[in-house]
């Protein structure tokens, strides 16, 4: 057998191997194990370096362990990363390329050549050796591109403009956060004050409802009053199950949000004193529109998106001008035969894609029609957001007035119980009056709860729509009680002063409800700050309050 064909016969079969093991792969699912795995590893993850709740978490410690645990968030903290790492990465193109090659050239025949002379004859039929059939070369070498440097430029101005869009989406979920605690903390904690009363009326509903049953089978009651009397037991037993199957779906919502087990036993401390009185906003629509527009989240991410279209119409008009390059290399050939086995090059060239010109004005053309697009959705999304602000206005405005009617309805049902209490002691009312007092107190305090969480809930709305959130730095360098206390201080503090003339140092003063009943030593509204010529605050408690101071972010 001729050697020759030995090197190829080894090639063929490389390359048939190759080609034969990448027919081979197949669909290969998760064991059932390795599932399982995962999902320990996750939980584990998921629930790392977390502090117990082991007292009674307050407002603003569920506030504090949302931004610090909520998984959402974290995602959204990873997806800031990345977009900062690929602007890093995106500076380093910029840079001149420096190209290291180390190569092995290996052949079964010398390599020789002869030529004729200039007279066609054929000279010299023996061709001399030029190469060794063995041996190496190491290239090193340095080459830049005037047009990848601009491409490289432009694209590292978008991706910077990516981080900012990334920490914007950071802060709408933010927004989304405390808006969504707050709500769910007040329903968690209507659950917590109510499930022992609620427990106890269903007890009493079911044992009159038993008694009743028993008095009808035995004739000692009318059939058609015990029906009847029967018919308003179910009914209020149907509206306690629903109040119970509703508070336990908010502690879970809850635990959710703030990354902890479904199942926890967890107690909730609510605030006290002078929050439990809502005010009216007093900032002026004008000043809330500056603000929006301005500090809006989605207001500046369509900016941010609006100038890495513009952006990319440079990177279109760039691509239409030729491109110089230049590159100096130090070579190394092992080869015997060379005179020199290392040397040095250097090249000077110029390029250019003559086909540019041809395509180059269809993509001028969609890059500008790109940033009209970007332009016509940022003047869209600013209509949007102030309407938003508009209805967030109307909608919290309405929420104060369903909350001050909701206490109106539950201090007056408090205070048929009472009646109803002292019947039942004085035997002048039955067990029935009793019941129904009871279910109509316990579905009116449901009910002002829920008129609390809209409170909340719009104000958040608001709050997001303004563009002002919490400033706080990196939370993994915060623990969760200086965080507590931050947040606490940035949604509670009194400002005396009037709003200042930069939005993001604007404090926006939102009180909200927190107590079943409203405070005997809340101040009157002549007590709120009262702003001088020039600005405007949000009225609010003069002592305690729970409110929201919140600073623009700096990014």
């Amino acid at each position: 057998m001729n050697n020759s064909a030995s090197p190829r016969l080894v090639v063929s079969g490389l390359i048939a191997s190759l080609l034969l093991s990448g027919c081979a792969v197949t669909p290969n699912p998760i064991k059932r194990e390795d599932l399982r795995q995962i999902v320990r590893e996750d939980m584990r993850s998921a629930s790392q370096n977390m502090i117990a709740a082991s007292e009674p978490i307050t407002m603003y410690e569920a506030i504090a362990r949302a931004f610090k645990y909520n998984l959402e968030h974290r995602s959204r903290l990873w997806e800031q990363t990345l977009a900062m790492g690929q602007l890093d990465a995106s500076r380093f193109d910029m840079l001149p390329r420096m190209l290291a090659d180390l190569g092995y050239n290996s052949r079964d025949r010398d390599s020789g050549t002869w030529s004729p002379d200039a007279a066609g004859n054929p000279g010299n039929t023996r061709a001399p050796v030029s190469s060794d059939r063995t041996h190496s070369t190491i290239d090193l070498g340095l080459s830049w591109s005037v047009l990848d440097f601009g491409l490289s430029y432009y694209g590292a101005q978008q991706n910077a403009d990516r981080v900012l869009i990334a920490a914007e989406r950071r802060r709408k979920v933010l927004h989304t956060l405390i808006q969504n605690v707050r709500t769910s903390f007040w329903r968690a904690a209507s659950a917590e004050k109510l499930a022992r009363e609620v427990l106890e009326t269903i007890n009493l509903a079911e044992q009159a409802l038993t008694d009743s049953r028993k008095l009808s089978a035995s004739r000692g009651k009318a059939p058609v009053d015990a029906l009847r009397y029967q018919r308003i037991l179910l009914e209020s037993l149907r509206t306690l199950e629903t109040i119970e199957r509703e508070m336990a779906a908010a502690r879970i919502e809850l635990a959710h949000l703030l990354n902890l087990p479904p199942n926890s036993d967890f107690k909730l401390a609510e605030p006290t004193g002078a929050m439990a009185q809502p005010y009216p906003l007093k900032l002026p629509i004008e000043r809330m529109e500056e603000m929006a527009l301005e500090h809006n989240a989605d207001l500046r991410e369509n900016a941010y998106n609006a100038r890495i279209a513009a952006t990319e119409t440079r990177k279109a008009l760039l691509k239409l001008f030729p491109n110089l390059s230049f590159s100096a290399t130090n070579k190394y050939d092992t080869n015997s035969f060379l005179v020199s086995n290392s040397w040095n090059e250097a090249a000077l060239r110029m390029s250019w894609n003559v086909m540019n010109l041809i395509s180059g004005p269809s993509q001028m053309d969609a890059a500008k029609t790109a940033v009209k697009v970007a332009e016509s959705r940022r003047m869209t999304m600013q209509m949007a957001v102030l309407t938003q602000l508009h209805l967030g206005v109307r909608q919290y405005d309405t929420a104060v007035r369903l909350y001050e009617r909701s206490d109106a309805i539950w201090s007056v049902d408090d205070g048929l119980l009472e009646f109803s209490r002292h019947g039942v002691a004085a035997e002048t009312q039955g067990q029935q009056s009793l019941i129904a007092a009871r279910t109509a107190a316990i579905l009116s305090l449901v009910r002002r709860y829920q008129a609390l969480a809209s409170v909340h809930e719009a104000a958040s709305k608001l709050e997001a729509t303004l563009g002002i959130d919490p400033q706080i730095g990196s939370l993994d360098d915060i623990s969760l009680p200086d965080l507590t206390r931050m947040i606490e201080k940035s949604l509670g503090q009194w400002p005396g002063e009037p709003v200042a003339a930069n939005p993001a140092d604007a404090p926006l003063l939102v009180s909200v409800p927190a107590q079943t009943g409203m405070a005997a030593d809340a101040p009157a509204p002549d007590q709120t700050a009262q702003a001088p010529a020039g600005g405007a605050t949000l009225g609010a408690p003069a002592s305690e309050n729970l409110s929201l101071k919140l600073s623009q972010s700096g990014l």
